[in-house]
């Protein structure tokens, strides 16, 4: 219908694979992916919910679990406290559009956040709470980006193959007087999500 020869048209579906586009079942063709979601998670400090609407998305939260830990030496230092000291741990798989799209790990200093113990960690943003609640200002966060592999239980968790692509992020926020608030360990889904960067170059504009 084109006047292309099989080969031609061949290479461009391996291409558009590559690229992301589009991808191959085994047994049952080739098919359309769906737009990954352009996150801003390291351009803006913000919560979930609130990134997720502003895409026209609907985000959901599981409360896989929430525990009191004693800290080893990553949080503690992380969170600049001693070793051995209590946090709160929380486990959340958060969804857009009732797709999971991230699994995050939590840990927070027990002394300042015990009282998120009993709010409703579905229903309420993290943040939020701190904020509105507790009365604590968050300036702003690090963050660390790593590719991983998804092990059985992200995988099993994110709905992907074990073994596929998962971007992996360390976070500390920090309050206003540079006091650490929160350590989060995040995984998202490499296939349906994409991070954007912005750089400037010194003394130009």
């Amino acid at each position: 219908h084109f006047e292309i020869s099989r080969p031609t048209v061949r290479q461009a579906i391996n291409e558009l694979v590559v690229e992301g586009y589009l991808y191959r079942k085994k047994a049952k063709g080739t098919f359309v992916s769906k737009p990954k979601i352009k996150q801003d998670f390291l351009l803006i400090l913000d919560s979930f919910d609130n990134e997720m609407r502003k895409k026209g998305l609907i985000p959901s939260t599981r409360l896989l679990n929430i525990e009191t830990v004693k800290s080893d030496e990553k949080v503690s230092g992380a969170l600049n406290i001693p070793l051995g000291s209590k946090v709160i741990k929380l486990t959340r798989l958060r969804f857009a559009n009732n797709e999971p799209i991230v699994l995050v790990v939590t840990y927070l200093p027990y002394n300042k956040c015990m009282g998120i113990m009993s709010k409703d960690l579905e229903k309420e943003s993290m943040y939020d709470i701190l904020e509105n609640d507790f009365g604590y200002r968050i300036a702003g966060a690090s963050r660390t980006l790593e590719s991983i592999v998804a092990g059985e239980y992200e995988a099993k968790l994110l709905d992907i193959k074990k073994g596929a692509p998962i971007q992996y992020f360390e976070s500390i926020a920090y309050l206003i007087d540079n006091t650490p608030i929160e350590y989060s360990l995040a995984k998202y889904r490499g296939d349906r999500n994409k991070f954007t960067f912005e750089l400037k170059r010194n003394g130009h504009y």
